[in-house]
Order: structure tokens, then C-alpha cells, then sequence
């Protein structure tokens, strides 16, 4: 059932536990994202970033109507989030499209031009009824995420969120994007810190190259909407490779992307039962 983005972090976080949110690419994902949700009995998340509606020649309608309708069929609750949008005219596209939430990114701006943007696109969207989600720090892909000295600063996070009235804070705190290994490690102190100076959720991205312990403590202290890309990417391309290379000859799509997305449903209901609470 299609369920506002605000309403499932709320309920996640009077529970104590994190609400997995997926990034999507194509239908199977959304799919295969709601199977997940189904088998865990959790409410989950589908996002679609401005990386994949670029992959969809630009044009957020039609990725966008598949998710709707995957997620008003699904058995669980689900929201949708647009998400790492850095385009003006994409965010302002969301609502339109089944939104419930968009994450606004201006976290490539210096600190005063991230708050200006920033606020202005929160007061475009709450006038539009959506929930939105900004960047304070640098969760990076392939540069510094690691380094101590990019990581957000409770005090500057705090005159943030106020700043710009966001609704939720994605956080830098040891994560990065796009990895392939679970080996990051967390400044969990810092978690702690930040959660006692921010009132709104506190949003963790780059959660793929977490390991399961780290994401249960990340939860306990206080971190509440966990992103997910890479690792269901990992469960779909290993499975298609692995079928293309048992049969050479194979050329119906959906005998591989039938287990693809089986594989990655299954990522997904591991994922949700890692963050919900003991």
C-alpha cells in the first residue's frame, strides 16, 4: 500500500528499529524490493535517484508509474523518495509523480549556497505536501568519505536543520557510496552526538558497504531511514552472470531476471530483518 514517506520513518522510529530504503532501477528492482518487504512484514521505502532517471533518457513518468503501481499493490507499507536530486526542475517533478518525499542534494556547495538552496527547495516541497531529506557532510562514492575531517559536525548540523527546515538530515559518519565490501566501519560516537543535537531523523547512506553488527548499533543509536543501492545491484548482476554462464545459448531475459530478482528480494528481506529491533 502506497504510505507517505514521513508516516513509515515515524513509526520506525517510535519502534526503536530502521527502515530500509532501496534504490531502484528498473521494475524488477521495485519488484523485487516489495517481495522482500513481504517476506520481512515490514514497511520499506522505493527510491529512484536522479542517476536513474537520467539511465530513463531523463524522464522520471514512466519509472516513476511502475514504482507507483508496484507499491499500491504491495501487501506491506511503502513510500516513494526521489532521491540525490541535485536538478531544481527533477525536484520539483516529484510530488507530481506519487512522491512522498524527495532527498534534495546541495551537499556539493559550499556550506552558506547548501543552506539557501536548500531552504528555498524545502519551501517548494513542503508546499507541495512532500517530506524532505537534505545532505550535511560528504558521503562520497570514491573520495574521502573516510576522512574524519568531512564527516558532519552536530553543531553545524543542528543550525542546519534549522536553517533550512528540512524534515530529515542524511548524516557522514564513516559510510560511502557504491561499495562492493562490507568493511566500513562507523564513528558511532559521533552517531550518538548527533542524534542528541538534531531533531529530525537522521538518514544513513552508503549502508551497502556496512556490515550487519555496525548497522544494528547505527540503529540502537539513533540513525532511522538506512539507504540501500549497490548491495541488491551485487544479488542481481551475480545472479544473471552466473546464469549466462551456465548456459551459453540463453536468451529469453526473463529466465535470468526471474532469478535476479528473486535473489535480490531476498538481499532485501535479510536487510529489513538486520534493522529491525531485537
Amino acid at each position: 500500500m502506497l504510505t507517505p514517506t514521513g508516516e513509515i520513518v515515524a513509526a520506525a522510529q517510535r519502534r526503536g528499529a530502521g527502515v530500509g530504503a532501496f534504490n531502484l532501477i528498473t521494475v524488477e528492482h521495485a519488484e523485487a524490493i516489495v517481495t522482500g518487504a513481504e517476506a520481512a512484514g515490514c514497511a520499506v521505502i522505493l527510491q529512484i535517484s536522479e542517476n536513474a532517471v537520467r539511465f530513463h533518457h531523463g524522464r522520471l513518468g514512466p519509472i516513476a508509474a511502475a514504482a507507483r503501481s508496484v507499491a499500491e499493490l504491495a501487501g506491506v507499507p511503502v513510500a516513494l523518495h526521489l532521491d540525490h536530486v541535485e536538478s531544481d526542475e527533477l525536484f520539483d517533478q516529484a510530488a507530481a509523480n506519487g512522491f512522498g518525499s524527495a532527498m534534495y542534494d546541495a551537499s556539493r556547495l559550499g556550506y552558506a549556497a547548501n543552506v539557501a538552496a536548500t531552504a528555498a527547495a524545502a519551501r517548494r516541497g513542503h508546499a507541495q505536501g512532500l517530506w524532505v531529506e537534505s545532505e550535511l557532510g560528504e558521503v562520497g562514492g570514491k573520495d574521502g568519505a573516510h576522512v574524519p575531517g568531512v564527516r558532519t559536525d552536530p553543531g553545524e548540523a543542528t543550525a542546519y536543520v534549522a536553517a533550512t527546515g528540512v524534515d530529515a538530515l542524511a548524516v557522514a559518519v564513516g559510510s560511502s557510496h557504491a561499495m562492493t565490501s562490507r568493511d566500513a566501519g562507523l564513528d558511532h560516537g559521533l552517531i550518538g552526538r548527533l542524534r542528541a543535537a538534531v531533531a529530525v531523523p537522521l538518514v544513513l547512506h552508503g549502508s551497502s558497504g556496512v556490515p550487519d553488527d555496525e548497522l544494528r548499533a547505527a540503529v540502537r543509536g539513533g540513525l532511522v531511514k538506512i539507504n540501500i543501492g549497490t548491495a541488491l545491484n551485487i544479488a542481481f548482476t551475480g545472479a544473471i552472470r552466473a546464469a549466462i554462464e551456465h548456459d551459453a545459448d540463453l536468451v529469453d531475459p526473463r529466465k535470468y531476471l526471474r532469478t535476479a530478482r528473486h535473489d535480490m528480494a531476498e538481499t532485501v528481506t535479510k536487510a529489513l530483518r538486520v534493522l529491525a529491533p531485537d
